[in-house]
Protein backbone atom coordinates (compact mmCIF):
# COMPACT_ATOMS: atom_id res chain seq x y z
CA UNK A 1 0.00 0.00 0.00
CA UNK A 2 2.90 2.39 -0.12
CA UNK A 3 2.94 3.47 3.63
CA UNK A 4 5.44 2.23 6.77
CA UNK A 5 4.87 -0.41 9.10
CA UNK A 6 3.93 2.12 11.90
CA UNK A 7 1.29 3.65 9.61
CA UNK A 8 -0.11 0.08 8.55
CA UNK A 9 -0.23 -0.66 12.44
CA UNK A 10 -2.20 2.56 13.29
CA UNK A 11 -4.71 1.89 10.47
CA UNK A 12 -5.03 -1.41 11.39
CA UNK A 13 -5.32 -0.58 15.02
CA UNK A 14 -9.06 1.42 13.48
CA UNK A 15 -10.53 -1.66 12.29
CA UNK A 16 -13.53 -0.47 14.20
CA UNK A 17 -14.10 2.75 12.49
CA UNK A 18 -16.65 2.53 9.31
CA UNK A 19 -15.44 2.86 5.88
CA UNK A 20 -16.50 6.25 4.96
CA UNK A 21 -15.17 7.97 7.89
CA UNK A 22 -11.63 6.08 8.20
CA UNK A 23 -11.47 7.07 4.53
CA UNK A 24 -11.94 10.40 5.04
CA UNK A 25 -9.55 10.55 8.17
CA UNK A 26 -6.82 8.57 5.66
CA UNK A 27 -7.73 11.11 2.76
CA UNK A 28 -7.53 14.08 4.81
CA UNK A 29 -4.38 12.93 6.77
CA UNK A 30 -2.63 12.65 2.87
CA UNK A 31 -4.24 15.22 0.89
CA UNK A 32 -4.78 17.94 4.01
CA UNK A 33 -8.50 17.70 2.66
CA UNK A 34 -11.49 15.63 2.72
CA UNK A 35 -12.48 13.66 -0.56
CA UNK A 36 -15.72 14.94 -2.38
CA UNK A 37 -17.03 11.62 -2.61
CA UNK A 38 -20.73 13.01 -3.63
CA UNK A 39 -19.16 13.93 -6.90
CA UNK A 40 -15.79 13.03 -7.11
CA UNK A 41 -13.37 14.30 -9.43
CA UNK A 42 -9.76 13.43 -8.69
CA UNK A 43 -8.19 10.46 -9.56
CA UNK A 44 -7.74 9.82 -5.15
CA UNK A 45 -11.87 10.56 -4.92
CA UNK A 46 -12.90 8.63 -7.31
CA UNK A 47 -10.70 5.19 -6.49
CA UNK A 48 -12.11 5.91 -2.89
CA UNK A 49 -15.44 6.13 -4.19
CA UNK A 50 -14.94 2.83 -6.44
CA UNK A 51 -13.85 0.94 -3.00
CA UNK A 52 -17.13 2.22 -1.39
CA UNK A 53 -19.25 1.30 -4.20
CA UNK A 54 -18.16 -0.81 -7.00
CA UNK A 55 -18.75 -3.99 -4.97
CA UNK A 56 -18.45 -6.80 -7.54
CA UNK A 57 -18.00 -10.24 -6.17
CA UNK A 58 -15.08 -11.47 -9.03
CA UNK A 59 -12.74 -8.90 -7.48
CA UNK A 60 -12.08 -10.70 -4.63
CA UNK A 61 -11.03 -13.77 -7.09
CA UNK A 62 -8.67 -11.44 -9.10
CA UNK A 63 -6.95 -10.07 -5.49
CA UNK A 64 -5.94 -13.24 -4.64
CA UNK A 65 -2.99 -14.02 -5.71
CA UNK A 66 -3.79 -18.16 -6.01
CA UNK A 67 -7.02 -17.99 -7.14
CA UNK A 68 -6.44 -14.78 -10.24
CA UNK A 69 -3.63 -17.26 -11.83
CA UNK A 70 -6.95 -19.75 -13.04
CA UNK A 71 -8.47 -16.71 -13.80
CA UNK A 72 -5.57 -15.48 -15.96
CA UNK A 73 -5.39 -19.00 -17.82
CA UNK A 74 -9.08 -18.49 -18.59
CA UNK A 75 -8.90 -15.07 -20.27
CA UNK A 76 -5.13 -14.62 -21.35
CA UNK A 77 -3.26 -18.38 -21.42
CA UNK A 78 -1.28 -20.70 -19.17
CA UNK A 79 1.77 -19.34 -21.15
CA UNK A 80 1.54 -15.91 -19.01
CA UNK A 81 1.20 -17.39 -15.42
CA UNK A 82 3.55 -17.78 -13.22
CA UNK A 83 4.43 -21.37 -11.90
CA UNK A 84 3.25 -22.47 -8.18
CA UNK A 85 5.54 -24.07 -6.49
CA UNK A 86 3.24 -24.68 -3.42
CA UNK A 87 0.51 -23.17 -1.09
CA UNK A 88 0.34 -23.51 2.55
CA UNK A 89 -2.03 -22.15 5.15
CA UNK A 90 0.90 -21.98 8.08
CA UNK A 91 4.60 -21.39 7.66
CA UNK A 92 5.22 -24.36 9.61
CA UNK A 93 3.72 -26.42 6.78
CA UNK A 94 5.97 -25.25 4.09
CA UNK A 95 8.08 -28.51 3.00
CA UNK A 96 11.84 -26.30 2.64
CA UNK A 97 13.18 -29.39 0.95
CA UNK A 98 11.08 -29.35 -2.04
CA UNK A 99 12.15 -26.09 -3.41
CA UNK A 100 14.40 -25.10 -5.75
CA UNK A 101 17.76 -23.18 -4.41
CA UNK A 102 15.98 -19.89 -5.41
CA UNK A 103 12.30 -19.04 -4.71
CA UNK A 104 9.88 -16.33 -3.64
CA UNK A 105 6.82 -16.32 -1.13
CA UNK A 106 3.78 -14.56 -0.54
CA UNK A 107 1.02 -13.99 0.83
CA UNK A 108 -1.88 -14.10 -0.99
CA UNK A 109 -4.04 -11.80 0.59
CA UNK A 110 -1.96 -8.97 0.73
CA UNK A 111 0.99 -6.47 -0.97
CA UNK A 112 3.19 -6.79 2.63
CA UNK A 113 3.90 -10.50 2.91
CA UNK A 114 6.63 -10.53 0.49
CA UNK A 115 10.14 -12.71 0.98
CA UNK A 116 12.65 -12.73 -1.64
CA UNK A 117 15.03 -15.70 -1.44
CA UNK A 118 17.98 -15.45 -4.51
CA UNK A 119 19.86 -18.00 -2.92
CA UNK A 120 18.66 -20.18 0.00
CA UNK A 121 22.10 -20.62 1.51
CA UNK A 122 21.56 -17.10 3.22
CA UNK A 123 18.03 -17.57 3.67
CA UNK A 124 16.74 -16.11 7.30
CA UNK A 125 13.78 -19.02 7.86
CA UNK A 126 13.70 -17.34 11.33
CA UNK A 127 12.95 -13.90 9.87
CA UNK A 128 10.50 -15.14 6.73
CA UNK A 129 8.87 -16.92 9.48
CA UNK A 130 7.86 -13.95 11.19
CA UNK A 131 7.33 -11.51 8.69
CA UNK A 132 4.62 -13.84 6.71
CA UNK A 133 2.96 -14.92 10.50
CA UNK A 134 2.16 -11.38 11.00
CA UNK A 135 1.20 -10.96 7.51
CA UNK A 136 -1.17 -13.80 8.23
CA UNK A 137 -2.50 -12.58 10.98
CA UNK A 138 -4.12 -9.45 9.65
CA UNK A 139 -7.19 -9.49 7.67
CA UNK A 140 -5.62 -6.51 4.70
CA UNK A 141 -8.95 -5.09 4.26
CA UNK A 142 -8.90 -2.72 7.35
CA UNK A 143 -5.54 -1.16 6.42
CA UNK A 144 -6.84 0.41 3.39
CA UNK A 145 -10.75 -0.62 3.19
CA UNK A 146 -10.41 -2.08 -0.28
CA UNK A 147 -13.27 -4.27 0.51
CA UNK A 148 -12.38 -6.83 -2.39
CA UNK A 149 -9.82 -8.60 0.60
CA UNK A 150 -12.27 -9.12 3.37
CA UNK A 151 -12.73 -12.56 1.90
CA UNK A 152 -9.71 -13.58 0.63
CA UNK A 153 -8.02 -16.61 2.81
CA UNK A 154 -4.67 -15.41 3.96
CA UNK A 155 -2.41 -18.32 3.34
CA UNK A 156 1.25 -18.54 1.89
CA UNK A 157 2.22 -19.01 -2.08
CA UNK A 158 5.68 -19.86 -3.39
CA UNK A 159 7.14 -19.23 -6.69
CA UNK A 160 9.96 -19.07 -8.89
CA UNK A 161 12.44 -16.49 -8.37
CA UNK A 162 13.00 -14.76 -11.57
CA UNK A 163 14.63 -12.70 -13.33
CA UNK A 164 15.59 -11.58 -16.75
CA UNK A 165 19.33 -11.87 -17.99
CA UNK A 166 19.17 -8.80 -20.43
CA UNK A 167 18.62 -6.54 -17.05
CA UNK A 168 19.50 -8.41 -14.46
CA UNK A 169 16.52 -8.05 -12.72
CA UNK A 170 12.84 -8.17 -12.63
CA UNK A 171 11.30 -5.28 -13.78
CA UNK A 172 7.47 -4.33 -13.19
CA UNK A 173 5.36 -3.25 -15.95
CA UNK A 174 1.83 -1.59 -14.86
CA UNK A 175 -0.51 -0.82 -17.05
CA UNK A 176 -2.73 1.64 -15.87
CA UNK A 177 -6.18 0.70 -17.64
CA UNK A 178 -9.38 3.55 -17.37
CA UNK A 179 -12.62 1.91 -18.78
CA UNK A 180 -11.12 -0.94 -20.27
CA UNK A 181 -8.30 1.19 -22.30
CA UNK A 182 -4.49 1.60 -20.70
CA UNK A 183 -2.84 4.96 -21.24
CA UNK A 184 0.08 4.99 -19.13
CA UNK A 185 2.76 2.86 -17.88
CA UNK A 186 5.07 2.68 -14.51
CA UNK A 187 8.45 0.57 -14.99
CA UNK A 188 9.84 -0.34 -11.35
CA UNK A 189 13.62 -1.25 -11.31
CA UNK A 190 15.56 -2.04 -8.83
CA UNK A 191 14.01 -4.21 -6.53
CA UNK A 192 16.35 -6.93 -6.00
CA UNK A 193 18.66 -4.08 -5.82
CA UNK A 194 17.56 -2.25 -2.82
CA UNK A 195 17.16 1.24 -4.79
CA UNK A 196 13.60 1.78 -6.41
CA UNK A 197 12.83 3.75 -9.41
CA UNK A 198 10.03 4.95 -10.88
CA UNK A 199 9.47 5.87 -14.40
CA UNK A 200 6.18 6.69 -16.25
CA UNK A 201 5.73 6.08 -19.86
CA UNK A 202 2.88 6.94 -22.08
CA UNK A 203 1.62 4.27 -24.61
CA UNK A 204 3.99 5.13 -26.96
CA UNK A 205 6.52 4.66 -24.50
CA UNK A 206 7.78 8.14 -24.49
CA UNK A 207 8.75 8.92 -21.57
CA UNK A 208 6.42 11.30 -19.02
CA UNK A 209 7.31 13.68 -16.16
CA UNK A 210 5.80 12.37 -13.25
CA UNK A 211 7.82 12.44 -10.17
CA UNK A 212 6.86 10.54 -6.89
CA UNK A 213 8.10 8.66 -4.03
CA UNK A 214 11.34 6.81 -5.76
CA UNK A 215 13.80 8.81 -8.08
CA UNK A 216 13.87 7.92 -12.05
CA UNK A 217 16.62 5.66 -13.95
CA UNK A 218 19.60 7.27 -14.04
CA UNK A 219 19.96 5.94 -17.46
CA UNK A 220 17.11 5.51 -20.29
CA UNK A 221 14.64 2.44 -20.17
CA UNK A 222 14.69 0.10 -23.08
CA UNK A 223 11.40 -0.36 -24.43
CA UNK A 224 10.15 -4.30 -23.46
CA UNK A 225 10.09 -6.61 -26.06
CA UNK A 226 6.68 -7.82 -25.22
CA UNK A 227 5.21 -4.25 -24.92
CA UNK A 228 2.71 -4.12 -27.38
CA UNK A 229 1.66 -7.84 -26.18
CA UNK A 230 1.17 -6.11 -22.51
CA UNK A 231 -0.62 -3.61 -23.77
CA UNK A 232 -3.14 -6.07 -25.47
CA UNK A 233 -3.65 -8.11 -22.41
CA UNK A 234 -3.47 -4.61 -19.96
CA UNK A 235 -6.74 -4.02 -22.56
CA UNK A 236 -8.47 -7.74 -22.42
CA UNK A 237 -8.20 -7.42 -18.42
CA UNK A 238 -9.30 -4.55 -17.63
CA UNK A 239 -12.71 -4.57 -19.61
CA UNK A 240 -16.01 -3.02 -17.79
CA UNK A 241 -13.67 -1.81 -15.02
CA UNK A 242 -13.98 1.70 -14.33
CA UNK A 243 -10.28 1.90 -13.60
CA UNK A 244 -7.69 -1.29 -12.88
CA UNK A 245 -4.05 -1.39 -12.90
CA UNK A 246 -2.41 -4.67 -14.82
CA UNK A 247 1.11 -6.02 -13.82
CA UNK A 248 3.74 -8.00 -15.80
CA UNK A 249 7.15 -8.85 -15.52
CA UNK A 250 8.94 -9.67 -18.80
CA UNK A 251 11.64 -12.74 -18.71
CA UNK A 252 13.97 -13.27 -21.16
CA UNK A 253 11.85 -12.16 -23.86
CA UNK A 254 8.52 -13.57 -22.46
CA UNK A 255 5.55 -11.42 -20.83
CA UNK A 256 4.80 -13.06 -17.49
CA UNK A 257 1.45 -12.02 -15.55
CA UNK A 258 2.35 -10.13 -12.09
CA UNK A 259 -1.00 -8.83 -10.70
CA UNK A 260 -4.16 -6.71 -11.13
CA UNK A 261 -4.72 -3.59 -8.49
CA UNK A 262 -8.36 -1.89 -8.52
CA UNK A 263 -7.00 0.89 -5.86
CA UNK A 264 -3.32 1.90 -5.83
CA UNK A 265 -1.74 2.75 -2.82
CA UNK A 266 -5.43 2.75 -1.53
CA UNK A 267 -6.17 5.98 -2.78
CA UNK A 268 -4.50 7.86 -0.49
CA UNK A 269 -1.60 8.58 -2.09
CA UNK A 270 -1.54 11.98 -3.71
CA UNK A 271 -0.30 12.51 -7.28
CA UNK A 272 1.12 15.65 -8.72
CA UNK A 273 -1.41 18.23 -9.06
CA UNK A 274 -1.97 18.25 -13.11
CA UNK A 275 -1.93 13.97 -12.73
CA UNK A 276 -5.00 13.87 -10.07
CA UNK A 277 -7.12 15.92 -12.14
CA UNK A 278 -6.09 14.41 -15.41
CA UNK A 279 -6.23 10.47 -14.12
CA UNK A 280 -9.80 11.61 -12.28
CA UNK A 281 -11.19 12.56 -15.73
CA UNK A 282 -10.25 9.21 -17.39
CA UNK A 283 -12.19 7.32 -14.95
CA UNK A 284 -15.86 7.42 -15.97
CA UNK A 285 -18.54 6.56 -13.12
CA UNK A 286 -21.37 6.23 -15.24
CA UNK A 287 -21.25 2.61 -15.95
CA UNK A 288 -20.07 1.72 -12.21
CA UNK A 289 -22.90 3.08 -10.05
CA UNK A 290 -21.74 6.28 -11.14
CA UNK A 291 -25.39 7.45 -9.92
CA UNK A 292 -24.39 8.54 -6.67
CA UNK A 293 -26.99 6.52 -4.57
CA UNK A 294 -29.03 8.76 -2.54
CA UNK A 295 -28.17 7.36 0.61
CA UNK A 296 -24.54 8.28 -0.28
CA UNK A 297 -25.58 11.80 -0.87
CA UNK A 298 -24.57 13.50 2.75
CA UNK A 299 -21.03 11.46 2.46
Amino acid sequence: MGSSPRVRKIRYALRWMPDRPYIQLNYLARYHRLANLRNPKTFGEKINWLKLHDHRPEYSRIVDKAEVKEYIREVLGPEYVIPTLGVWDRFADIDFDRLPESFVLKCTHDSEGLVLVPDRAGFDRAAAERKITEALGRNFYYIGREWPYRSVKPRIIAEPYLQDEETGELRDYKFFCFGGEPKMMLVTCGRNRGRMTFDYYDMDFRHLEIRRKYPEAEEPLQRPKTFETMKASARKLSQGCAFMRADFYEVNGKMLFGELTLYPSSGFVPWPEEWEKKMGEWIDLEDHGGHYPDDQRRG
